[in-house]
């Protein structure tokens, strides 16, 4: 068969086909942001006080002071109770005021919530305080498992039944969930709906690069995993203006419904990947996406090449077990899983705790999401002048230390921890796009799918974990830190057990894809020293 990369070359590595693909394929991960918005922007310990209103059938003139003075107990401070409240009881006015109530319980009419941020948030529209404020993390934790699952299953999906409808599938998911969402009455359907909406999520964010990156010639390959992360970074900077202008969780999810509407409708239109058509033997669709797209970039197609595909026309077929087959590739694929859990471990603590670097959380967010867009056009540019191995190693280097760091300032030091940990995010994004990039080529075409499926499932098992580990904070505010920036470091460090990668075409087999250790840093970094063998 001929080489998909020649082929390439001839129809356009990165023509008008590709670019309109990409931008359809990265549109909705512009919207992904927003799934997370309903249990980021929120007050978890708002100001409160149990819902007395049953003495007002006592005494209807009260005022609010009398009320509480009556009906709720003190703490030690002297303040209100925001979790217990006097029980009840079916006495006139006067036999209260003069006997006073001195039985406490649980709020049992919900609560009363003022001096919020917000109009409404999950927090206070299914009351998770007090004995159900942990729900909020369990909400989180629930959400990234939905990601994690779905992206182990839409892995091995994309390679039996293609990148197309593994990506059309998790797109209509996403849309209804998002949806139902809103809708939900109670923390436990909205926990489920957020399950499934994880799931669309981590499957169509697989998915979506995959598809994208096997359409585009070696010399923009890169572009299709830095492209992605620079819509999702514009979303960030568009949510917290959003929130900010909304301040209401249920509209702020059929705000995010609508443009995946528009996606649900021109997501069936997104070709095929003709180097997954080809591995799987057909050869007759793959030709003709080949022609569709050489025409929309103005090109033709050389009878010579579809006879080369004709003649050479093989099933290339293989499993995860085409990896662990070989040494070589297992230890490409551990080295890189680690990288991709520890910079999520650490992206998502840092992200879930950033309502406490003592900034505005609405300001916190423009900072986070507006740093990523410099992330993901320098990774664009730095990817194809110094290669994947040497970004690898600094990014998480860099991403590690910079975490690390927060503990040596005082946590009253709002600009300083801000700093810091914006900074973290920075390295740590671009370290995403470097280790995304490099599971699509260090792997052959029948197994780069479930590869890089299972690269993500190890990062969404850090988002996982994320939340989890931020709770060891009550213990000591620094283990947290501690711990995911020891493993971003350590990632960093096992950089050096990679090859460089870059202009290198996508390997079909595991014999191309073990011929990657070939490939010194120093070859890949200098090309001159290539050229001066022709």
């Amino acid at each position: 068969m001929a080489d998909f990369g020649e082929i390439l070359r001839n129809i356009g590595e990165f023509g008008l086909f590709q670019q309109l693909t990409l931008i359809a394929l990265c549109f909705p991960n512009f919207i992904q942001s927003f799934i997370l918005a309903s249990f980021l922007f929120i007050q978890s310990d708002p100001e409160r006080h149990c819902n007395t209103d049953w003495i007002l059938r006592a005494d209807p003139n009260l005022t609010t002071d009398e009320q509480l003075n009556l009906t709720l107990p003190r703490e030690e401070d002297g303040t209100f109770s925001r979790c217990q409240m006097f029980i009840p009881v079916d006495w006139d006015i006067s036999a209260i005021r003069e006997y006073g109530l001195n039985e406490t319980t649980r709020c049992q009419n919900g609560w009363v919530y003022y001096n919020t941020l917000y109009e409404t948030t999950i927090v206070t529209d299914f009351n998770l305080v007090c004995d159900q404020a942990n729900l909020v993390e369990v909400a989180q934790s629930v959400l990234m498992a939905g990601i994690l699952i779905g992206s182990i299953a839409f892995g091995p999906f994309a390679e039996s039944f293609g990148r197309k409808r593994a990506t059309q599938i998790p797109a209509v998911i996403m849309f209804i969930f998002t949806v139902t969402t809103a809708l939900c009455p109670n923390i436990y359907l909205y926990s489920v709906s957020q399950f499934l909406l994880g799931f669309g999520a981590g499957g169509y964010r697989v998915n979506c690069i995959i598809l994208s990156t096997e359409w585009i010639g070696a010399s923009k390959r890169s572009w299709g995993v830095c492209v992605t992360q620079l819509f999702s970074a514009v979303g960030q900077c568009v949510l917290a203006g959003v929130i900010y202008a909304i301040r209401h969780w249920r509209l702020a999810q059929l705000i995010t419904a609508a443009p995946l509407g528009v996606v649900v409708v021109y997501i069936w239109f997104i070709p095929e990947s003709a180097r997954w058509l080809f591995s799987r033997g057909r050869t007759e669709e793959a030709k003709q996406l080949i022609v569709k797209a050489a025409a929309v970039n103005k090109r033709t197609v050389p009878d010579s090449l579809f006879d080369k595909i004709a003649v050479n026309n093989t099933v290339n077929r293989g499993g995860i077990k085409l990896i662990f087959r070989s040494p070589l590739l297992t230890r490409y694929f551990f080295t890189v899983v680690l990288a991709w859990f520890s910079l999520n471990l650490s992206f998502y603590c840092l992200y879930l705790n950033m309502g406490n670097f003592g900034l505005s959380i609405f300001v916190t967010q423009l900072l986070f999401g507006a740093i990523e867009i410099p992330a993901n056009l320098l990774s664009m540019w730095l990817l194809e002048v110094f290669g994947r191995r040497v970004l690898f190693i600094a990014t998480l280097l860099s991403g590690g230390l910079c975490c690390i760091l927060i503990v040596a300032v005082p946590q009253e030091c709002a600009i300083a921890v801000t700093s810091l940990a914006v900074s973290a995010r920075f390295f740590l994004i671009w370290a995403g796009s470097v280790c995304s990039v490099f599971m699509q080529e260090l792997f052959p075409t029948s197994v780069r799918q479930t590869a890089t499926a299972l690269g993500a499932m190890s990062g969404r098992l850090g988002g996982l974990l994320a939340p989890l580990l931020n709770i060891l904070a009550m213990y000591h505010w620094v283990i947290p830190i501690t711990v995911f920036s020891s493993f971003t470091l350590v990632s960093g460090a096992l950089g050096f057990l990679l090859p460089e990668t870059r202009r290198r075409d996508l390997p079909d087999t595991a014999d191309e894809a073990e011929g990657n250790r070939n490939v010194t840093s120093t070859t890949a970094s200098f090309p001159y020293l290539q050229s001066s063998k022709l």
